[in-house]
C-alpha cells in the first residue's frame, strides 16, 4: 500500500489534504513507522485513525448529531405551526408577524437537517408525536394552557429557544471540520439565539421580569419544571479565567454570567424535552 498514492487521490477531491495533515507531522511519522512494523492488513486501521484526526468526527457521529438536531427542530417547528394555527392565541399585528417568522425559520431548519442527513445516505428520523403541555402524552402537564393562554405560550417558547441555543453550542465540537454542515449548523444556532432574545423581549413587554439574555441560572418563569434548561448557566469563569471583577474592573456576577451561553450535552437536552414527547 502506497500512502502517497492514496494522498494523491484524496488531493483530487480535497486540495487542502496536505494542509490538514501538515500540523500532524508526528502522526504521519508514527504512521510510517507503524506501517514498517505490522502486517499490511493492519495499515487501513491506522490510516483511518489518521484521517479521523485530520477531518474530525466519524460519519456515524455526524449523523447522530444531525438526527438529534432534527428532532429538536421538529419540536420547535410543530410548536409554532400549531400556535399560529390556533385562532385567538397570538395577538394580531407585530406579535403574530414575529411568531409566524419564527415558525417559518423552524420549518426551514427541519428541511435543512433532513437534507443534510439524506446527503450522508441516511434516513431522517420520523417526527415524533408531541405533548406541548409537557405531560408525556397526558395533555395535562405543567403547561396545560400552552395554546389557550398567550403568556404560557410565550413562556414555553422561551424555554424551547433557550434550550435550543445551548443544545447547538453543545454539539458544535462534534461537527468540527465538517465544512458546510458546521457553517449551516452555526447559522441555525445564531437564528435560535435571535429567537430567544426576541421571545424574551416579547415577554418583558407583557410585564415578565426577564432580560433578552439569561442571568445566572434564573429561568425567568418561576417553575421548577423548566429549571434543567437553565442549570449550569451561572458560571462566571471562562477558559479558566474568572470574569467577575477581572483586572479590577467592576464586572458583576450577573454581567459575567449574561455574557456567555453554556452548552448542554445531548443527554441533558433529551431529558429536558422528554416530557414533551409522547
Amino acid at each position: 500500500m502506497n500512502i502517497l498514492n492514496i494522498l494523491d487521490e484524496i488531493e483530487k477531491v480535497d486540495g487542502e489534504v496536505y494542509e490538514r495533515l501538515n500540523p500532524r507531522r508526528k502522526a504521519m511519522k508514527d504512521f510510517f513507522n507503524f506501517g514498517t512494523k505490522v502486517a499490511a492488513a493492519a495499515v487501513p486501521l491506522a490510516l483511518g485513525s489518521m484521517f479521523k484526526a485530520a477531518y474530525g468526527q466519524t460519519t456515524a457521529t455526524v449523523e447522530q448529531v444531525l438526527q438529534y438536531a432534527l428532532t429538536l427542530e421538529y419540536l420547535e417547528s410543530e410548536f409554532y405551526i400549531k400556535a399560529v394555527a390556533t385562532a385567538g392565541l397570538i395577538p394580531a399585528g407585530a406579535a403574530l408577524g414575529a411568531i409566524t417568522t419564527i415558525r417559518d425559520h423552524e420549518s426551514q431548519h427541519v428541511t435543512f437537517f433532513r437534507s443534510a442527513i439524506t446527503s450522508l445516505g441516511k434516513t431522517p428520523v420520523s417526527k415524533p408525536t408531541f405533548d406541548f403541555t409537557a405531560g408525556n402524552g397526558s395533555g395535562t402537564g405543567p403547561f396545560s394552557k400552552v395554546f389557550t393562554d398567550y403568556d404560557t405560550f410565550l413562556a414555553v417558547s422561551q424555554v424551547f429557544e433557550d434550550t435550543g441555543v445551548r443544545a447547538f453550542k453543545g454539539q458544535a465540537p462534534n461537527l468540527l471540520r465538517q465544512g458546510a454542515v458546521l457553517t449551516a449548523a452555526l447559522n441555525v444556532h445564531s437564528v435560535e439565539a435571535r429567537h430567544a432574545s426576541h421571545i424574551r423581549q416579547m415577554r418583558k413587554a407583557r410585564g415578565a421580569n426577564v432580560k433578552p439574555w439569561i442571568t445566572g441560572k434564573d429561568n425567568g418563569i418561576g417553575l421548577a419544571a423548566v429549571q434543567a434548561s437553565y442549570d449550569g448557566e451561572e458560571l462566571d469563569t471562562q477558559a479558566g479565567v474568572k470574569i467577575t471583577g477581572i483586572n479590577g474592573q467592576a464586572i458583576t456576577f450577573n454581567a459575567a454570567t449574561e455574557a456567555f451561553d453554556e452548552p448542554l450535552t445531548m443527554a441533558q437536552v433529551l431529558a429536558i424535552v422528554d416530557p414533551f414527547i409522547v
